[in-house]
């Protein structure tokens, strides 16, 4: 972004520019409203000034119960002040603006209204002074600046005459120190104007660091409900699939087999295309069996995650050693990421590894679902070698869980999984 010079700077906070009327109109304007909470406070202690202690603390009760129940109109008016001048949105703050306006009175520990509070009876008042000291500028300005045409009308025995020297120099100072207010008041309102904005927008407006809080909790069940309407849709065409494409080509399968053994007299060449297309079916209903079970397999829903990992660890062609203990089950969600990270490291242990053997656990300790696999393979793995560890790595953060692997040079590799089970 360019920076803007000094003389467009200095141009554009000169006492004639938009700019140094809007923010003198901002400023003068706030300083009713920001000793209002001050003028609330104090309004019956000029007429009535108790004595006795217990009158004194009635008033002073009354005082700040009546002070409570007009923050909210009085940071209302704030905030359409700094709409309506400077175009300038806060938002309401939800442990603040709900509710009737008695029920302030019941939110008083609330971080909220103390920020409030220290708007309209610390800050506000502060800023007030600068709204004062601009407009005093302004005045003082104007009337210096045309001190020496005001001295031309004075009589000659006037202090303020210019018919002598000394008359006419102090005359020429003093509109030259109202030449100096006029240029210095539209710098004055444009930092009273920044002051008020920043501290309007961080104490009558939602805090900032309790805001992105609840952005990230709303984000994170956002990114959870999507996880598992994936999940759901994902078993979804599972039972499609099953029910449907699957019956039908183990129907056909059938019937070509069939036809296969009993068709008798049919030429050479119409049985090799029987016989291809049976054998064809066949291949076609076990790469549909698989990506059913890539998809979501139905004993990890029916059975839990042991039976699901027993059943992968028996198709695996090397030594495993399983060991599970997942009681209480963890949600469907977390199990399906649980099945796949293992079926995963499995696929990767088989292809890359050159192992010999491999120990599979799965134990759920309180909140925590965690799962290792260890090989005694070559180890080397790495995420930039494209063996599925990236997509591993990013299926368990789609939960919140934590994905760890240690594979030196030679060997072993072990990847480490933890899975949040509160999901």
């Amino acid at each position: 972004m360019a920076s803007i010079s000094p003389a467009r700077r200095a141009f554009a906070h000169a006492p004639w520019s938009p700019a140094a009327w809007r923010d003198t109109t901002f400023v003068a304007s706030g300083v009713p409203l920001q000793f209002a909470g001050w003028a609330v406070l104090c309004a019956v202690w000029p007429f009535w000034a108790p004595v006795n202690v217990t009158p004194i603390m009635l008033v002073l009760v009354g005082s700040c119960v009546v002070t409570l129940l007009v923050l909210r109109p009085l940071t209302r008016w704030q905030r359409e002040r700094c709409w309506a001048m400077l175009g300038l949105h806060i938002p309401s703050m939800p442990g603040f603006d709900e509710g009737r306006g008695w029920e302030v009175l019941r939110r008083l520990r609330s971080p909220e209204v103390w920020r409030v509070l220290r708007y309209h009876l610390v800050v506000g008042p502060l800023l007030a002074l600068g709204g004062l000291a601009t407009i005093t500028a302004w005045a003082g300005g104007v009337i210096l600046a045309f001190s020496h045409a005001y001295a031309w009308t004075l009589p000659a025995s006037s202090a303020m005459s210019v018919t002598d020297k000394a008359g006419t120099i102090r005359v020429s100072l003093l509109t030259i120190a109202g030449v100096l207010l006029l240029i210095a008041a539209p710098w004055i309102a444009a930092g009273v104007r920044s002051l008020d904005a920043r501290a309007a927008v961080a104490l009558l407006g939602p805090d900032r660091a309790a805001e992105l809080e609840r952005r990230v909790e709303d984000l994170a069940e956002k990114r959870a409900s999507v996880v598992d309407a994936a999940d759901l849709e994902r078993r979804r065409i599972e039972r499609d699939l099953h029910d449907g494409a699957q019956q039908r080509l183990v129907s056909l399968a059938l019937n070509l087999g069939l036809a296969r053994e009993t068709l008798t007299g049919v030429p050479d060449e119409a049985m090799r295309v029987i016989v291809e297309a049976h054998e064809e079916s066949k291949e076609a209903l076990t790469e549909l069996r698989n990506l059913i079970r890539g998809l979501h397999p139905a004993v990890l829903e029916d059975r839990g995650l042991d039976a699901a990992l027993s059943g992968i660890t028996a198709r695996v062609p090397l030594e495993v050693r399983l060991r599970v203990e997942v009681e209480p089950r963890a949600s469907s969600t977390v199990e399906a990421v649980a099945y796949f990270v293992v079926s995963e490291a499995l696929t990767n242990v088989v292809k890359h590894a050159r192992a010999t053997a491999v120990d599979v656990t799965a134990l759920r300790r309180g909140d925590r679902l965690l799962l290792t696999v260890a090989d005694d393979g070559v180890g080397g793995a790495d995420f930039s070698t494209g063996t599925g560890l990236t997509g591993l790595a990013r299926r368990v953060r789609s939960v919140d869980g934590t994905f760890r692997i240690i594979s030196p040079a030679g060997g072993p590799t072990t990847v480490t999984v933890e899975l949040p089970c509160a999901l």
